[in-house]
């Protein structure tokens, strides 16, 4: 899903963000949340994050339309200290109480080392390498998670106790794009075919994606309130199913900032060098492939493949608004 399409039709990201802000305001959201939504969906697209860019939106109107998800949540710190922050989020989408959160953590890690968020009662928070870059961005590394609402039964294959498996890594750099690892443990194991075979063939490989996806759940999840018996919900909003967790740390804990940023600069480097595996035409770290193709997008337009233009039209049908294109 994240690969460019080769039959695509390009198209500008400015129009993107104004389609995603304009179906997010059509059905009740505020215009400044809109917009923050719009931006962060669109710069997922720009980096080739297509799974959590802008079709996204599809999902989102419809939920917020139909009263799964607060349109108009106000989100609240509900527990603080030095080094931790919990907000939640009103039954709305998990970008606002997650973000929030974020900022706050990295203010708090900035000052005392190391801190840590955790957001609760809210929907998907989008891909958890925007809050990995947030902290990045300071000078901060950092890890995410995210966890949902499971519906785990006696008899269930044992892949279903690993959910939606999102996470990330982020480690500063200076001059190169820093290393943003961003993945979900389980999204190669979603085909029942492939996870047999897995298991057979490599089941290590497969049982530490299930491990990993595992503490998705316990940290992200569970760790922010949610039960794992889904017939007692904790919060009114019925899409409010997930929380997410955010840890970051300063470099300076260990060794000095600078000369960090400039080993990983050097890392960087000798990593494009590399043989590539086969079947690809080049190496890098993770985040580096999504910062080259976030400079061709922003010039050339953004590649809408055609299962991407399809969602769109579909919300854009369903509420009224013209498409981008």
């Amino acid at each position: 899903m994240n690969v460019p399409p080769d039959e695509h039709v390009n198209v500008s990201h400015h129009r993107l963000h104004a389609f995603v802000s304009t179906a997010a305001q059509t059905v009740g959201m505020r215009q400044e949340r809109a917009e923050m939504l719009a931006s962060l969906l669109t710069t997922n697209d720009l980096r080739g994050i297509f799974s959590h860019g802008t079709q996204q939106i599809a999902t989102y109107a419809i939920l917020m339309r139909d009263g799964k998800l607060n349109k108009d949540p106000q989100t609240s710190l509900v527990k603080e200290t030095p080094v931790s922050a919990l907000v939640d989020g009103d039954g709305g989408l998990g970008y606002f109480p997650a973000y929030e959160g974020t900022l706050m953590a990295l203010d708090k890690a900035e000052k005392m080392g190391i801190a840590a968020m955790m957001s609760r009662n809210h929907g998907h928070f989008g891909a958890a390498g925007i809050y990995a870059r947030l902290a990045v961005g300071r000078g901060l590394a950092a890890y995410v998670t995210s966890g949902h609402q499971l519906h785990l039964e006696p008899g269930d294959t044992l892949n279903n106790a690993a959910g939606g498996s999102p996470m990330a890594f982020g480690v500063p750099s200076n001059e190169e794009p820093p290393l943003v690892l961003d993945f979900g443990a389980m999204h190669d194991f979603y085909d029942k075919e492939l996870r047999e075979q897995m298991a057979e063939q490599a089941p290590g490989l497969l049982l530490r994606s299930i491990g990993m996806g595992e503490i998705c759940q316990a940290w992200g999840g569970l760790l922010s309130g949610l039960s794992i018996d889904h017939e007692k919900p904790r919060w009114t909003w019925p899409g409010a199913n997930q929380g997410s967790l955010v840890i970051a740390f300063r470099i300076d804990l260990f060794t000095d900032g600078d000369q960090f940023k400039a080993e990983m600069d050097e890392y960087i480097r000798r990593v494009r060098k590399l043989e590539p595996l086969k079947g690809f035409a080049a190496t890098h770290v993770p985040g580096g492939i999504e910062a080259d193709r976030e400079q061709r997008f922003r010039e050339a337009g953004v590649p809408l493949g055609e299962w991407h233009r399809d969602r769109l039209e579909g919300v854009a049908q369903e509420l009224g608004i013209e498409v981008p294109w």
